[in-house]
């Protein structure tokens, strides 16, 4: 399998994210509008957090807050795990399937160059078997190694 920075190459669109000040509504409005479920909580340039859809319902609309009242840090899951463009996408799909989290944001040399999600892994994971068919069909249909 591939690093997460082969996939982040493949990745468009700029990188999404509010500060911990601001309210909960524009973290679900950057989700809506970018359709995303998780946004990266960013101070100053220091990754401070992550808040999803889940923290969302779960933390305000349950209790009955306003969304439009609350802010994102009080939701937030703060000092989120990270990975780095050279880790393998095994140990994030193992990350993620233990700890049971559908985001792992990047970090290289200490600055957020982006996010993952467990659906970018899934597909790289296809994509691999989709390409190990493929020579392996090759290989049976030429007869072996040489044709």
């Amino acid at each position: 399998m591939n690093t997460v920075k082969q996939v982040l190459a493949q990745k468009t669109g700029p990188l999404i994210y509010v500060c911990s000040d601001d309210m909960v509504v524009d973290a679900l409005c950057h989700m809506r509008d970018n359709r995303v479920r998780s946004v990266l909580v960013i101070d100053e340039g220091v990754l401070v957090g992550i808040v999803t859809q889940g923290d969302c319902a779960i933390k305000v609309l349950l209790p009955g807050l306003d969304a439009k009242l609350t802010p994102v840090s009080q939701v937030m899951t703060g000092n989120p795990v990270t990975v780095e463009p050279k880790d393998k996408l095994e140990i994030c799909m193992s990350m993620m399937a233990t700890r049971r989290f559908r985001h792992l944001p990047v970090l290289e040399e200490g600055k957020v160059v982006g996010v993952i999600s467990i659906g970018d892994i899934v597909k790289e994971a296809i994509s691999d078997l989709e390409r190990n068919v493929g020579d392996l069909m090759g290989y049976i249909t030429r007869g072996g190694v040489g044709g």
